[in-house]
């Protein structure tokens, strides 16, 4: 009995290496075909939707699930109460779902649905649609679900609606039923609740009729370019009937939104490369003078992020005003348009990002919310710092950008609000404690990993995990594992003390003796240190000690280098001391982190003689 279990388990491992080991997680995969006819009197659209499936898992399927967003708008909803009794409600939202009146309000009904042309039993659950099928889904198989549906499109409060404040009709998103995806954890049927998102990549076919004033725009590529005009063909069609129907295709993407007024002006601008960009605007005193400015400045965006971060894999993309601030969707992003350039820019570069980290690599945002805004905000930082130093935009170039994130996360981890980034993005107690970890801590994780590894690996890995996870949805684990191959060094501890826990990180110089250093480590978390010292004559020396769990050292990083590398300290040790080459009496100054990219809580205790200010910078 036991030799055979002894051999399960060797064979379970095995197993268990074997799918760790693997990048080509598999994936489901969906293709959408959707014809609908919006109704601008009811703000309804009636639809049809031909979706097939493909199991690509090991698994056979007796259930599936769809998102129905809509469903949230509505009096009582889950994303309604839970506005009402978080305490730091969402300003956009509040109560304002509980005020709606029937009209007012979202909902995606579910008029038949059959799976292979027979019926199959549902229920609505919120904004969960159940289906429980008569006949499973086997591994490998595919199989085509056909279904009618009316969607109604709410007065706009969060991302989707009608009647924005800036006076778009119509923002299309989360509006149509939308399979849940399945993947190596189960079934990720999440409720709506006003958080995140989580998509199976597909093929979109959308037909969209509606009253021939409006012009459309959204993810994809139109192909009935002639026949609609308004910017997109040379020729205005002779005559046009009172409806048009606008038809748009995009592959390998895991969602379409669109929105639809009859006052939008198109830009289109072709890059130097042949990316068609298209920005969608109501012309008027806010919008036109910044709005004509932008192509540009996004032309110089893409080519940024394709070098640096990986290359951008569709042909077009479009800036569409619309929504409640900014929302990213493939290829396409919802945005409010009345803003002085910078802003405009910023909202326009975050969004465009999340193109890498939401739309092709698709992390489960749910999950690993900073894997989504957390990378997007460290790279849109770095942007934004371009475009200043091309003279792009206003502003004050940084040296380094991500300070400011490091500093707003250590200012958050002292309030008693935090959270671990392992929570559940809807499970935050608090917005505040959310929004930190995802869009703050989130790019914190990268600027720590960083620090530890160095510039060269850091740059290199960015680079290496795009091009190895792209459309395969990577985890945590994932990320870290190709930041360990590029650098050479462990990082699996990082990675469990960020994400993990809320532990800080406070490092104090204690004294010097001669030329014997004593540190101590205050904090809960340890990191390898970056140590300068300033003699009285101005020379500046470097002193560098790894973590013995790192199993190495840092190489190649451009802010802290030509150091003396001191024997490896173990994180259980809270007291270790190094020998400095010179007497106390030659310096003037030792610091822990002189440029200050470490998370450390507490910078007043880095500095000997202590109270010194740490804001001189050591070049």
């Amino acid at each position: 009995m036991i030799k055979k279990f002894l051999q399960s388990l060797s064979i379970g491992l095995l197993i268990v290496q074997v799918v760790n080991a693997q990048p080509d997680r598999w994936q489901q995969a969906v293709d959408y075909k959707m014809d609908v006819d919006f109704n601008i009197k009811t703000h309804q659209l009636t639809g049809k939707q031909k979706l097939k499936y493909y199991n690509n898992s090991p698994d056979t399927l007796y259930k599936v699930f769809y998102h129905l967003y809509l469903n949230a708008f509505q009096p009582n909803s889950e994303m309604d109460v839970r506005s009402r009794e978080i305490i730091d409600p969402d300003k956009r939202v509040g109560d304002r779902i509980t005020k709606l009146k029937w009209n007012e309000q979202g909902f995606i009904k579910v008029e038949a649905l059959k799976m292979n042309g027979k019926p199959v039993k549902y229920k609505v659950v919120g904004t969960i649609l159940e289906v429980t099928l008569s006949k499973p889904i086997l591994p490998r198989k595919s199989v085509v679900f056909d279904m009618d549906f009316i969607s109604q499109l709410p007065l706009q409060i969060r991302r989707t609606g009608r009647f924005n404040a800036e006076g778009i009709e119509y923002s299309f998103a989360q509006w149509y039923p939308k399979m849940c995806n399945y993947d190596y954890q189960g079934w990720h049927a999440h409720p709506y609740v006003g958080r995140e998102f989580y998509g199976i990549w597909g093929d979109f076919d959308v037909k969209i009729t509606l009253p021939s004033n409006y012009i459309v725009a959204g993810t994809g590529y139109l192909q009935n370019k002639a026949e609609v005009g308004y910017g997109y063909s040379d020729k205005e069609p002779a005559s046009r009937n009172p409806r048009m129907t606008w038809h748009f295709k995009a592959n390998k993407v895991h969602d379409f939104v669109w929105a639809a007024d009859p006052d939008y002006k198109q830009i289109v601008h072709k890059m130097t490369d042949g990316t068609v960009l298209r920005f969608f605007y109501q012309p008027g005193d806010k919008t036109d003078e910044n709005w004509q400015k932008l192509p540009p400045v996004m032309e110089e965006v893409f080519n940024y992020v394709n070098n640096k971060y990986g290359k951008y894999p569709y042909k077009e993309y479009a800036f569409i005003q619309g929504g409640d601030g900014g929302m990213e969707y493939p290829m396409a992003t919802l945005i409010t348009g009345e803003r002085g350039l910078v802003s405009l820019v910023g909202v326009s570069v975050h969004e465009l990002v999340h193109s890498w980290y939401q739309m092709v690599l698709a992390s489960n945002e749910l999950l690993y919310p900073w894997m989504d805004e957390g990378f997007t905000s460290y790279v849109s930082d770095d942007v934004m710092n371009h475009l200043i130093m091309k003279k792009l935009i206003p502003g004050k170039y940084e040296d380094n950008p991500h300070l400011g994130s490091v500093r707003d996360y250590i200012k958050f981890s002292k309030t008693g609000y935090e959270e671990a980034l392992s929570t559940h993005a809807d499970h935050y107690t608090t917005n505040a404690a959310y929004n930190v970890a995802s869009y703050v801590k989130g790019a914190v994780f990268l600027e720590q990993l960083r620090y530890i590894i160095g510039e060269d690996a850091f740059s290199k890995g960015m680079l290496v995990y795009f091009n190895t996870w792209k459309f395969k949805h990577p985890n945590p684990n994932d990320f870290i594992r190709i930041m360990e191959k590029v650098s050479g060094l462990e990082l699996d501890w990082f990675k469990e003390y960020f994400v993990n826990t809320t532990d800080t990180i406070d490092y104090e110089i204690v004294e010097m003796r001669g030329n014997e250093l004593i540190i101590k480590r205050i904090g809960q978390f340890p990191m390898p240190l970056d140590i300068t010292v300033k003699l009285n004559d101005g020379t500046l020396l470097n002193y560098y000690i790894p973590l013995d769990m790192m199993r190495g050292s840092k190489k190649g990083d451009i802010v802290f280098h030509d150091f003396k590398e001191n024997t490896p300290v173990s994180w259980v040790k809270t007291g270790f001391s190094i020998f400095i080459n010179n007497n106390i009496n030659d310096i003037d100054k030792v610091e822990i982190d002189a440029s200050q990219r470490m998370a450390d809580t507490d910078r007043n205790n880095n500095i000997w003689p202590r109270f010194m200010e740490a804001k001189e910078d050591y070049k």
